[in-house]
């Protein structure tokens, strides 16, 4: 335990990074202890830390990836129905993209393939909700089981959405097009080169989108830590309030994030006393329902499926937030 303990401070959590930062502010004349010199730490320590934790991540999730293409991915869900289904679905889904645009054209090839709704939504719920770099990224914050929880109850999300989805029988609300877009068969198989190579290429493509998202979390997230009194982040979020997680879950639609980008902005919410269950309200509602990612889901399902698909996620993340609310000393 205490050689996992190491491991985790050092190479997850860095602390040795954040020593070495904070005496680069002070070498510069600025207080760490200070509001302007704890700004610039955590700002400076959190960025160089999420980035590195990405470009490896990213690299190694990825390389896992090539071994499931969306062609395999649809071959080992193919035939398959219930909630055996759903659940593979949700599994497969923390292996492929990692923001919720990307995840839609999955999306329409697997239901042009013929795959029931159901086990198509559980996968578009999962995919950008829950991935592997997301438990390290989350225990590089927090702690293992705050991380491993957050995957638990997102494979729950995805799975019990997908499940009522398809019992409401709504097949007929996909858009007309997207069966007929044609299915494509499997494709050749990498070499471990060609692997590398895609690993390497995932890397330089994602860090290429996401940097100015976890530049903008990072900056929300050193505001909040030493400029937000602990007692106005209180009254608006604090865990004794029941419009903390509603308001959470209206804040983070409208943002358009990776989980990468928002967890700078977690950490400093909970270092203010906000309740666990309303900050993984806050993850969830900006990687799941972030706005763009459902204007594009509009244009491939009618109002009415879209709706109910908004609906479900809202009342499962809604019931997650207040549950971990009320057990939260179990984690923290």
């Amino acid at each position: 335990m205490n050689v996992f303990g190491w491991m985790n401070d050092q190479l997850l959590r860095m602390t040795l990074l954040n020593e070495l930062v904070g005496q680069g502010v002070a070498s510069v004349g600025l207080d760490p202890a200070s509001r302007l010199g704890g700004s610039v730490q955590f700002f400076v320590y959190d960025v160089i830390k999420i980035f590195i934790l990405l470009s490896v991540l990213i690299f190694t999730i990825s390389y896992v990836q090539s071994h499931f293409p969306p062609e395999r991915t649809r071959a080992l869900l193919g035939g398959r129905s219930g909630l055996g289904a759903n659940t593979l679905a949700a599994l497969l889904g923390t292996l492929t993209p990692f923001c919720s645009c990307s995840s839609i054209p999955l999306f329409i090839g697997f239901t042009a393939a013929g795959l029931p709704l159901a086990v198509t939504f559980s996968f578009l719920i999962s995919s950008p909700l829950v991935d592997l770099a997301s438990v390290i990224l989350l225990a590089s914050i927090f702690n293992w089981p705050i991380a491993l929880a957050y995957v638990a109850v997102g494979l729950v999300v995805a799975i019990v959405g997908g499940t009522v989805i398809g019992r409401l029988g709504m097949e007929d609300q996909v858009a007309a097009f997207v069966r007929a877009v044609p299915v494509t068969g499997e494709v050749a198989t990498m070499t471990r080169a060609e692997r590398v190579t895609y690993a390497r290429d995932q890397v330089v493509e994602i860090v290429h989108r996401v940097w100015a998202y976890v530049l903008i979390g990072v900056g929300i997230g050193a505001a909040i830590h030493n400029w937000v009194p602990a007692e106005v982040i209180s009254t608006l979020l604090g865990q004794d309030k029941w419009w903390s997680v509603p308001t959470a879950v209206i804040v983070g639609i409208p943002m358009y994030a990776d989980i990468f980008g928002t967890l700078p902005i977690a950490e400093a919410l909970v270092g203010k006393g906000v309740g666990l269950g309303t900050v993984l309200a806050f993850m969830m509602a900006v990687t799941a329902l972030s706005l763009p990612s459902l204007i594009m889901l509009k244009r491939v399902v009618k109002m009415p499926l879209l709706v109910t698909f908004t609906g479900v996620v809202i009342v499962g993340i809604l019931s997650i937030g207040l549950i971990f609310n009320a057990i939260s000393n179990w984690f923290i």
